[in-house]
């Protein structure tokens, strides 16, 4: 087992659980599908002498990992894309199949705690949200989206009950004034919510909170990036390969329960009293793990774990499912 390296990344969400689930070993390859700030390829690599292909479609994510990759002696490949690309990224790098693969969903620390970004209503920016800094930018969505659509897409993709008093008030407010600035869309948003939103654990959100989480999703295409991310990852893990998924709210946690629920054969004969379904596939994955939370202690330490749930499940030797399975 090769030493510990830190490489001067912070420390992710449930790391020890993850490497623990996914058990690197001397010799193996292994992906980071969302690289980020590189905490989980740091840790991969410093548990085993293997190497890693990290993905991220955040061109400062990748050009973080670069500076890293000296410390690594060439252990650590970088690839810019999204992880929804996952199959064909990676195809050419490992022709033999993968040892694993994690995927580390929603927005990373540095994309928050940059105040350009417009990921945080806690800090002023512009209201971009884009990972990739290309494309559809939030500004966009909330200028464009006719009432009805921004609704759908606040209620759908935020959970927000309020999404139509919401909807409403935004589009009110640029038929005054563009919407451009983070700051300025949670206040509108604010002022038509209550004044304590209830969140997990007890605790109170801020009331931008799931518009802000809609809105990034929607840009981003999120649980689309996920399905894909999915299917990709099960057509490139070898033989025992282990995948593992951290995800911070429900529809994305509902998306990878589905997917290994299909995947593992659960869904196969959903009640004794049916007779065996025809047309069952032999199951890709199996040994799936029941939800993984954070421990008390890691959520005192990072009050952003607190959302945190992981679920990881073995390949097995049977060929991968197609796309229309994933969820």
């Amino acid at each position: 087992m090769a030493a510990p390296v830190t490489g001067g990344t912070h420390i992710p969400v449930m790391l020890t659980e993850v490497l623990a689930a996914l058990s690197p070993k001397d010799g193996g390859v292994y992906v980071d599908g969302t690289f980020g700030s590189g905490g989980y390829s740091t840790g991969i690599l410093g548990a085993a002498d293997c190497a890693v292909w990290a993905i991220d479609r955040d061109p400062q994510a990748i050009a973080r990992g670069r500076a890293m990759a000296a410390d690594f002696d060439e252990r650590l490949g970088l690839i810019e894309g999204t992880f929804g690309d996952i199959a064909e990224l990676i195809s050419d790098h490992a022709p033999n199949g993968v040892d694993g693969a994690v995927f580390d969903l929603g927005v990373s620390s540095p994309q928050i705690d940059q105040a350009e970004r417009g990921f945080s209503f806690s800090m002023d920016g512009p209201l971009d949200m884009r990972m990739s800094q290309s494309g559809l930018s939030a500004a966009d969505v909330v200028r464009d989206q006719s009432e009805s659509d921004l609704a759908k897409i606040i209620f759908e993709l935020g959970e927000e009950r309020y999404a139509r008093r919401v909807a409403k008030a935004i589009c009110a407010a640029r038929a005054e004034a563009p919407i451009e600035g983070t700051s300025q869309l949670a206040d509108i948003v604010k002022s038509v919510m209550p004044r304590k939103v209830p969140g997990t654990g007890g605790k109170s959100l801020h009331p931008a909170t799931r518009t802000f989480q809609a809105l990034r999703i929607f840009v981003n295409d999120e649980l689309g990036e996920l399905r894909r991310g999915l299917a990709g990852a099960e057509k490139i893990l070898a033989e025992a390969g282990r995948l593992c998924v951290v995800s911070f709210h429900s529809l994305e946690d509902r998306v990878v329960k589905r997917f290994l629920s299909a995947r593992t054969g659960r869904d196969a004969n959903p009640s004794r009293h049916l007779p065996p379904a025809s047309n069952v596939r032999p199951p890709s994955f199996a040994d799936a793990s029941r939800l993984v939370r954070p421990s008390a202690s890691e959520v005192a330490d990072n009050p952003r774990s607190r959302s945190a749930r992981l679920r990881f499940a073995t390949r097995t030797s049977a060929p991968a499912w197609e796309l229309e399975g994933a969820a």
